[in-house]
């Protein structure tokens, strides 16, 4: 039998975290259902309209009536913007917590979670200078942009490696932007308003079987033709959606560079390596409480863990 768990306090947001596949959806379900919540996506993928089976999100039809907020917001040409993100995302707690409802964020996208849950301040952007660079790695490459860091802020050039060209575009541009240098790891956590996180892990080896699992399913379910229908509304020229798992790779088979095996293949890898990287996000956050995603009372811990001190 379940016991009775105190609701989190008002004001005080909730947050479900973890890799990839291990259930944040289900349970975030569950707990919605017996907080009196709505959930808050922090999945960047499944921001995108269209988006449905590459980013496993729960088909309205199986979300019981519960509120969900962040979905569908991008169109895939979009790029999608962490800044942008937080300051919808807190909206949409407000909004929640003014009808008297708990809200619970969801979501393995670790930089979006902390977005909201912590105080963090994001440079601005400028659509032209963000251009120039993008260009000039386009022409020469990731090296060039490293060398170009190197020589203004060497503390973020030892932190981002070449290859992330990415990240050196960011760089480069809040560094021209601001005349400072540019923060390349993140501070301290530091609470935006109470929160509590609970995070979901389990084995590796089951945690790629279940992942194994799942890229069958969006195959059976039809990933490649949803692929098709998002290359006709443009998604090749989304800087975001089109680099998305799942994605990425149905484009490849569009194209005839890959199988339908090798890109099934390619996806479960990928997303193995995915959510390795997302456990080592989330274990270095030290108010996250770690629970067993295969438990039979996963439910019952959950509440337990949201109502300890």
């Amino acid at each position: 039998m379940e016991t009775t768990a105190a609701v989190p306090a008002p004001a005080e947001l909730v947050a479900v975290v973890g890799p990839t596949a291990a259930g944040k959806s289900r349970l975030a379900l569950d707990l919605a259902e017996r907080l009196g919540g709505e959930i808050v996506n922090a999945d960047a993928v499944a921001l995108y309209r269209g988006m449905d089976i590459g980013s496993a999100r729960t088909p309205p039809g199986q979300r019981r009536g519960i509120g969900h907020h962040q979905l569908d917001v991008l169109d895939v040409t979009e790029e999608a913007s962490v800044a942008a993100y937080q300051r919808h995302a807190r909206d949409d707690i407000g909004g929640i917590w003014g009808r008297g409802r708990q809200p619970l964020l969801v979501g393995g996208s670790g930089l979006y979670l902390r977005a909201v849950t912590d105080r963090i301040e994001f440079p601005g952007q400028d659509p032209a200078v963000r251009a120039k660079w993008a260009a000039l790695g386009e022409a020469r490459g990731g090296g060039f942009l490293h060398r170009e860091l190197a020589a203004r802020d060497p503390a973020a050039a030892g932190a981002i490696p070449p290859g992330n060209v990415r990240r050196l575009v960011r760089a480069l541009e809040v560094i021209e932007l601001t005349g400072r240098p540019f923060a390349a790891r993140l501070p301290e956590p530091v609470a935006w308003r109470p929160v509590k996180l609970i995070g979901l892990t389990c084995e590796l080896v089951e945690l790629d079987r279940l992942i194994e699992r799942r890229t069958e399913a969006m195959m059976r379910a039809g990933l490649l033709d949803e692929v098709a229908a998002l290359a006709r509304r443009g998604l090749r020229s989304g800087r975001t959606a089109s680099r998305a798992i799942g994605y990425r790779e149905g484009l490849a088979v569009l194209d005839g560079e890959l199988t339908p095996e090798a890109a099934a293949d390619q996806i479960a890898l990928a997303t193995k390596r995915l959510a390795r990287r997302q456990l080592k996000w989330f274990r270095r956050d030290h108010r996250v409480r770690w629970l067993d995603a295969g438990a039979p009372d996963l439910l019952t811990r959950a509440l337990a863990a949201l109502s300890a001190e």
